[in-house]
């Protein structure tokens, strides 16, 4: 593959580059991570001399049937409207970010053209349209018109294949950014060198969406530490009672079972409220807590409990205290949730020495559990037509 911080400012300078970001996340986190961890790829081309155009999505708003790719209709749809995050990025660069909406005009894909070096632009949520997540090859060919360069930073979006991800990288010259560039790194340390004692804690709702990584890490991890409503399901398939707790009923669990209690941790104590399991108990705490006092290697995806409710939160901040407490262990901590419930506001991904935040939550856990993820597949294909 083909990476961003290896061109020069001749290679870079009075060219447009069309820059895949994420900005799915809430628009009242003016201070969101993913926003801050962008920055640096942004000044990088805007210090080279290159205008910018950012590509992103937001949510899963109505899709449109257009075959000119250009719903009037779709600037309406403000829930999902990237217009307010031109501010945002505005006021975190110091400098205007110019919004466009998907209805484009040859007088705006000029003023593109003509802009001088430096300039940026937003492009309006792509998901307006159904070819986006279709990964339409001519909806991409019309983006990649846009530009001279295409650059991937959106590791929380690589795997999807989407027009924007994926097939858009067979019309460009196509590099990883910045962000993408110290996901490789991190991720791949982690699979290849991680050092032993290996501890993996996951929450959040379902195994079903973390069974790859715990059986691509069997043979690595000493413990996966397991919470949140993935614990329930561990609960009923042992024909332990959990009430109207949340649980996913037809995962396959069977060769997993034998490892519980020795690999595979379940809490010990849980907080019950309205008959559901909200959180882990101080028993569960104080247990965790000295597995990962002595870890080396920390992987942690997904809260403990309902984060949503500052009362069952107990159990996400005290482990996460614990976790980010471990000087000696190279730290990886991916998901947004997760991230949100850290003690402090991060605003890079290496926050602290030995801590890496990942932007993907789900794109984190496909990497670790072995796949090929689109939007790295087509940057690698790309590098190969080159």
């Amino acid at each position: 593959m083909k990476y961003l911080g290896q061109l020069k400012q001749v290679q870079l300078k009075n060219k447009t580059c069309l820059l895949r970001i994420d900005l799915n996340i809430e628009i009242r986190k003016k201070e969101a991570f993913r926003i801050q961890a962008i920055l640096p790829t942004i000044k990088f081309l805007v210090k080279n001399g290159a205008r910018v155009v950012i590509l992103s999505h937001r949510g899963r708003p109505n899709k449109f049937k257009n075959t000119k790719f250009l719903p009037a209709q779709a600037g309406k749809i403000k829930n999902f409207s990237l217009r307010p995050f031109a501010e945002i990025i505005s006021q975190s660069l110091k400098k205007p970010v110019h919004f466009l909406g998907l209805k484009l005009f040859s007088s705006d894909i000029a003023k593109i053209k003509k802009s001088l070096p430096g300039t940026i632009f937003l492009l309006e949520n792509l998901r307006f349209l159904s070819e986006e997540e279709k990964n339409d090859r001519q909806f991409a060919k019309f983006l990649a018109s846009l530009g001279d360069i295409y650059i991937n930073d959106a590791f929380a979006v690589s795997h999807r294949a989407n027009a924007s991800v994926a097939a858009i990288t067979k019309f460009l010259p196509s590099y990883v950014g910045l962000v993408l560039e110290k996901e490789i790194q991190n991720l791949n340390w982690l699979m290849k060198h991680s050092r032993k004692p290996l501890v993996i804690i996951l929450g959040g709702a379902k195994v079903s969406d973390k069974i790859g990584l715990i059986n691509n890490f069997l043979a690595k991890a000493d413990y996966f530490l397991i919470a949140g409503a993935m614990a329930n399901t561990f609960f009923a398939k042992q024909g332990l009672p959990v009430g109207d707790s949340l649980y996913e009923e037809k995962v396959k669990l069977e060769n997993l079972m034998s490892r519980l209690d020795k690999q595979i941790i379940l809490p010990k104590d849980v907080v019950i409220y309205q008959r559901k399991i909200l959180d882990i108990g101080p028993e569960t705490i104080k247990y965790f807590q000295k597995i990962i006092q002595g870890a080396r290697t920390i992987i942690w995806n997904g809260p403990l409990g309902w984060i949503e409710k500052e009362r069952f939160t107990c159990g996400t901040k005290i482990v996460g205290q614990a976790i980010l407490k471990n000087k000696q262990a190279k730290i990886v901590i991916g998901g947004g949730e997760t991230i949100a419930s850290l003690p402090f506001k991060p605003k890079n991904q290496n926050p602290k020495p030995g801590v890496f935040l990942s932007t993907g939550g789900g794109a984190m856990m496909e990497y670790l559990a072995g796949k090929k993820l689109p939007g790295i597949k087509a940057l690698k294909d790309a590098n190969m037509r080159m």
